[in-house]
């Protein structure tokens, strides 16, 4: 089955009579009970219920519906509700801050707002009226002044699935929002499901998905990507999907243990946190026959981990770069020889070739945008039909990023002889003595005990290296071994995973880190194209 109309995707599945077991670590915010395990067909009834709520409580064609909660696989079960409804959801991360939200919910003047009681009160901590931004507020786990709760709407009819145009606006997503607030991305049908979806519900060989597979997604559900996910995965049909919505890798460990994934697919921090799951010879990571990571690049022992705890003979990883205004550019595949190569800290920062047929991309020079021959770094842009509608909110930034029918990334890259591009820096984070992504692969190859590394660029000063370690420590000795061939480095700073301020989606928001570390905000790049 294709997926194309995503208010009735969940009701098409089922009428196929497709078998898909679906798992939970925790229940649904939107479950009249404790459940943690459902059919597709309990599903559909699902969001046929959570639609007639959403009409109960005022939302309608052309409305913006925003759905702002815990971390969980039904913030895409209320978008497909939204939809069928007719109205356009927009996902938010529970994750941001009370300012941010209000800031987003304030572009997008929202008719409803579908949230929780503790994402409104800690929002009135934090000094933001969210409610106030919407014309009404459906609190999905209890009732506050002022607003509306499952009691008044729970039980109203579903309406009839509405139908929209494919080149309407569809559903609206936030960027990861490392650089500042994010922007609200509008896809339409004909993007978003039509040119992502649907080249992802192909059975390729190896990569394709396949009707025995058990798929487990660790990812952060408000974003864009879990959409497509949410519509490629089902449509395909396999035996069984687990969601799994914690970090913590002891909370996971049992899901994984009883549903054991032939597909994995994580946040590149989620697979940071798991794999100490990956050592030893029952490690819940044996049957993995494909990885799939996208959001931002991995770093080599991390990859290594994973393929090396498969039993599968050959397993793949399959990483995807883009962004949430294109959706993938390219795909690099990783095995266990590829990255075997890579342990002399070469890195995994070639993200591949552009994606056959469907994408473009050339490097540019950053100040005259001219073409610039292979071998030199420079600004990377793409041309893609998946590109979305707009920012809600902000016409004049994305207009600064289209150059007549390319899109900027804000990305510093190289293009290879081969036609891959290797991935360098965002433009913001900069700097002309190396490239810190580079630097940052290479330290973690070369010091075991990090978790993660981040190479933070500071204007007129030498780079400076946060190592983040479970204990916050680090071995002086060992660090001076990693850096004795490197440009000049400032003297790192040792940090624990959580003492990092990051995005819903784990990425290290590495302005805030600088201007915590450093009391600076200023960067090397122009930030022009963030």
């Amino acid at each position: 089955m294709k997926p194309h109309d995503m208010g009735v995707l969940f009701d098409e599945c089922a009428a196929q009579r497709m078998g898909t077991q679906v798992h939970l670590d925790r229940p649904f915010t939107i479950g009249a009970d404790a459940r943690t395990h459902y059919t597709l067909p309990q599903l559909a009834a699902l969001v046929r219920d959570a639609a007639g709520w959403l009409t109960a409580a005022g939302a309608g064609p052309g409305d913006r519906v925003a759905i702002v909660k815990d971390n969980h696989w039904d913030y895409d079960l209320l978008a497909c509700a939204t939809v069928r409804a007719g109205a356009v959801p927009a996902q938010l991360s529970a994750h941001l801050s009370g300012e941010v939200l209000r800031t987003l919910l304030a572009r997008l003047t929202p008719a409803l707002l579908v949230t929780t009681a503790q994402v409104l009160e800690r929002g009135r901590r934090e000094g933001a009226d969210l409610a106030a931004a919407a014309r009404a507020t459906l609190v999905l786990d209890g009732a506050l002044p002022g607003t509306l709760g499952m009691d008044d709407v729970r039980g109203h009819t579903a309406p009839g699935p509405h139908r929209r145009h494919d080149d309407e606006p569809l559903v609206i997503h936030h960027t990861s929002g490392t650089t500042g607030v994010p922007k609200l991305v509008v896809h339409s049908t004909r993007t978003i499901i039509g040119k992502l979806a649907r080249f992802e519900s192909v059975r390729l060989p190896r990569i394709g998905l396949r009707r025995s597979d058990t798929l487990v997604n660790a990812s952060a559900f408000a974003h864009g990507r879990t959409f497509c996910w949410t519509a490629s995965a089902l449509s395909m049909g396999p035996a069984a999907i687990s969601i799994i919505t914690t970090q913590d890798p002891n909370l996971a460990d049992p899901v994984l243990r009883a549903h054991p994934p032939t597909v994995l697919e994580a946040l590149p921090a989620s697979f940071v946190r798991f794999q100490p799951l990956t050592e030893g010879l029952d490690n819940p990571f044996r049957r993995v026959r494909l990885v799939i990571s996208t959001y931002d690049a991995m770093h080599p022992p991390t990859v290594r981990a994973y393929l090396r705890a498969s039993r599968h003979r050959s397993p793949v990883w399959l990483e995807g770069w883009g962004q949430t205004e294109t959706g993938p550019l390219t795909f690099h595949f990783h095995t266990r020889r590829s990255v075997h190569r890579t342990s002399s800290g070469t890195g995994t920062r070639n993200l591949g070739r552009p994606v056959p047929v469907k994408t473009r991309l050339r490097v540019v020079d950053p100040d005259t945008l001219r073409p610039l021959p292979r071998g030199r770094a420079g600004l990377v842009l793409a041309r893609t039909a998946a590109c979305a509608l707009g920012y809600v909110g902000e016409e004049d930034r994305w207009s600064a990023k289209r150059h007549g029918t390319w899109w900027n990334t804000g990305d510093i890259g190289v293009r290879n002889g081969d036609g891959s591009i290797d991935l360098l820096d965002r433009e913001v984070d900069r700097t002309p003595q190396l490239s810190c992504l580079r630097t940052e692969d290479l330290l973690e190859t070369r010091l075991p005990q990090a978790l993660e590394c981040v190479v933070l660029a500071e204007p007129g000063r030498d780079p400076l290296p946060v190592v983040v370690t479970a204990d916050g420590a680090l071995d002086r000795a060992r660090w001076k071994e990693a850096v004795r061939d490197l440009p000049p480095l400032r003297e790192p700073v040792a940090l624990t995973w959580d003492q990092v301020p990051r995005t819903g989606t784990g990425k290290v928001r590495r302005g805030e880190l600088l201007h915590r570390l450093t009391g600076r905000s200023d960067t090397s790049g122009s930030g022009r194209w963030t």
